[in-house]
C-alpha cells in the first residue's frame, strides 16, 4: 500500500482554548457552546473530584491539577487554559493554580472562574456584590474573602447549602430566580454573582438583569467572557448578560 502524499497545514491562526473540568460538572461545557464564538477551538480535560465539594475534596483536587491539565492536547497552541472550578480556586488560590496548570502544559494565560468574576465586577464598575452560592458555608466563605481582598464589598452571601454536585446541577431556575431576589432585598448593590460552574444559570441571567436593574454574572458568563478577551476576542452573540457586551 502505498503512502499519498500530504501537507501540513498553519494553525498557528486559530483561537485554542484548554479546559479543565470537574469529573461531576454537568454543565460548562454546554455553557460555553453558547457563549464562546464557534471558530474557537475548544478542548477539555476532566479532573476527578469527589460526589460532595467540601475542603478535603479541593485539597486532594490540588494534587491532581498538574495531570489533568497534562491530558490536554499537548501539540495544541492553547492561548488561554482554564481551570473550571470557582470554589477550589479560592480555596487553592489563583497563583498556585496557575503555576500547577503550567507545570504541565503551555499555554499563554491561565485563569480561573473566580480571577474571572474579580475581573468582570472590576470591568463593570462594582463595589458592593451580593453572592448566591450553592454550598455550604466552608465552600462559599473563601469565595467572599477573595473578592473582599480584591476591593469588592460582599454585602450578603446566600447559600443553598448543597454538598452534593448532582444535587447542585440539579437546582431548578425558579430556585436560582428567588435566591437572586432575595440576597439584594433592602441592599443597595452594584451586581449579583451566581457562584458555581455547574450552576445552570445561562437561561435566567438576562431576566434577572431586567427584573432587578443589576448586572448579573455567573462563573461560566465571566470564565468565557475573560478567556475571550485574553484572546482579543468578543463572546458569542448568543450569550446573556450586560457583562457579555463590555
Amino acid at each position: 500500500m502505498g503512502e499519498f502524499p500530504y501537507e501540513l497545514g498553519d494553525t498557528s491562526t486559530q483561537k485554542t482554548f484548554g479546559l479543565i473540568v470537574l469529573s461531576v460538572d454537568e454543565t460548562i461545557e454546554h455553557d460555553f457552546r453558547r457563549l464562546l464564538p464557534e471558530d474557537v477551538y475548544l478542548h477539555v480535560t476532566r479532573l476527578r473530584s469527589g460526589d460532595e465539594l467540601g475542603t478535603e475534596t479541593i485539597a486532594a483536587m490540588e494534587n491532581r491539577l498538574p495531570a489533568a491539565a497534562a491530558l490536554l492536547p499537548p501539540a495544541a497552541n492553547f492561548d488561554v487554559v482554564a481551570y473550571a472550578c470557582t470554589s477550589a480556586s479560592a480555596q487553592i488560590g489563583p497563583e498556585r493554580v496557575a503555576e500547577l496548570v503550567g507545570s504541565a502544559c503551555t499555554m499563554a494565560a491561565v485563569t480561573n472562574p473566580l480571577t474571572a468574576a474579580i475581573a468582570a465586577m472590576q470591568a463593570l464598575g462594582v463595589k458592593r456584590l451580593a453572592i448566591v452560592s450553592p454550598y455550604v458555608p466552608e465552600v462559599a466563605e473563601p469565595v467572599r474573602a477573595a473578592f473582599e481582598a480584591a476591593g469588592i464589598d460582599v454585602l450578603r452571601t446566600l447559600s443553598f447549602g448543597e454538598a452534593v454536585e448532582a444535587n447542585v446541577v440539579r437546582i431548578d431556575q425558579a430556585s436560582i430566580r428567588a435566591a437572586a431576589h432575595d440576597v439584594v432585598r433592602d441592599l443597595e448593590v452594584d451586581a449579583v454573582f451566581l457562584s458555581c460552574t455547574n450552576l445552570r444559570t445561562m437561561d435566567v441571567i438576562d431576566g434577572l438583569e431586567a427584573e432587578l436593574g443589576l448586572p448579573v454574572v455567573s462563573s461560566n458568563l465571566a470564565l468565557a467572557w475573560q478567556m475571550a478577551r485574553l484572546a482579543g476576542l468578543d463572546l458569542a452573540p448568543t450569550a446573556p448578560g450586560k457583562l457579555a457586551k463590555r
